[in-house]
């Protein structure tokens, strides 16, 4: 354990959430991750993270967002599905704009929060936390968090946040009433029953465009894929999601590995993630 409490997640730590495929599964069992993300804006969103989804384990990825995106969906992972039907847990939100959501996608959105599925909320999605009393995942950076609790009428800035993360990420878990994942060279990850992980990235180099993005196709894949173990402990999401950020970290070290130190894009993340999950469950 780090100090106050907050334990480092390890590649071990991190195999014990891993769930491999049996003989008796089906693409059912294995997990159907619903996907509302992207925008006419931001398409990138929406394929970085439906990518990464589909390289995470997961048995299915069903991407129901705009319209538009999903030939571009459908172009980058044809294994995506775009039609409605059962969901197992839904990752809701990435570049999209909160203030410039239609008719169509707003119901999208309350249809997946109205589930009772496992939910996790990233960027344009984070204002709806809140709106629904499923096991939920928020995945804020510090600007983000200080305005989530600025909402809350919690004082604090985002310069408070980044001068003491482990401490805003635990106030705002307890506050809020979810599992918060605030991103950082240091991710700290709190629930509100007290749950506090800290993964250290092992390299700078994932500061970079649809970084996140991919983050959140990860998490949202593990949490699908977990639905029958969340079903019975929701405390579970908490070292989930500390393994979705593990796993994130080990793409990028590979990624940075493989152009010698060298800069990296968000897309190289996702061709290393079969290989860090082989790997991670031995």
């Amino acid at each position: 354990m780090s100090a106050g409490g907050w334990q480092e997640w390890r590649a071990a730590d991190a195999a014990e959430w891993l769930r491999p495929p049996t003989a008796d599964d089906d693409k059912y069992s294995r997990g159907v991750l619903g996907v509302v993300t992207g925008s006419h804006e931001y398409p990138g969103a929406a394929l970085l993270g439906v990518e990464a989804a589909t390289r995470s384990g997961v048995g299915m990825v069903r991407y129901t967002g705009p319209r538009p995106v999903r030939a571009l969906v459908l172009a980058r992972a044809p294994e995506a599905v775009t039609t409605a039907g059962r969901v197992q847990a839904w990752l809701l939100g990435s570049g999209m704009d909160p203030a410039r959501r239609s008719f169509v996608l707003i119901g999208e959105l309350e249809h997946a929060l109205a589930s009772g599925v496992p939910v996790v909320l990233d960027a344009g999605a984070l204002d709806l936390v809140g709106a629904h009393s499923a096991p939920t995942v928020i995945t804020p950076h510090a600007r983000e968090l200080a305005t989530l609790l600025a909402d809350r009428e919690v004082r604090t800035s985002v310069e408070e946040v980044r001068s003491d993360p482990a401490a805003w990420a635990a106030r705002a878990a307890r506050e809020i009433g979810v599992v918060v994942l605030l991103k950082g060279a240091v991710t700290h990850i709190a629930d509100p029953d007290g749950a506090a992980i800290t993964v250290t990235a092992p390299t700078h180099r994932l500061a970079t465009a649809g970084s996140g993005d991919v983050l959140g196709g990860i998490l949202g894949a593990l949490v699908a894929a977990s639905h029958e173990r969340l079903a019975n402990d929701a405390h579970a999401l908490a070292p989930i999601a500390a393994t979705a950020v593990l796993v994130h970290g080990l793409a990028a070290e590979r990624a940075v590995a493989e152009v010698d130190g060298g800069p990296i894009v968000a897309s190289d993340l996702t061709a290393q993630l079969q290989r860090v999950l082989g790997q991670l469950a031995g």
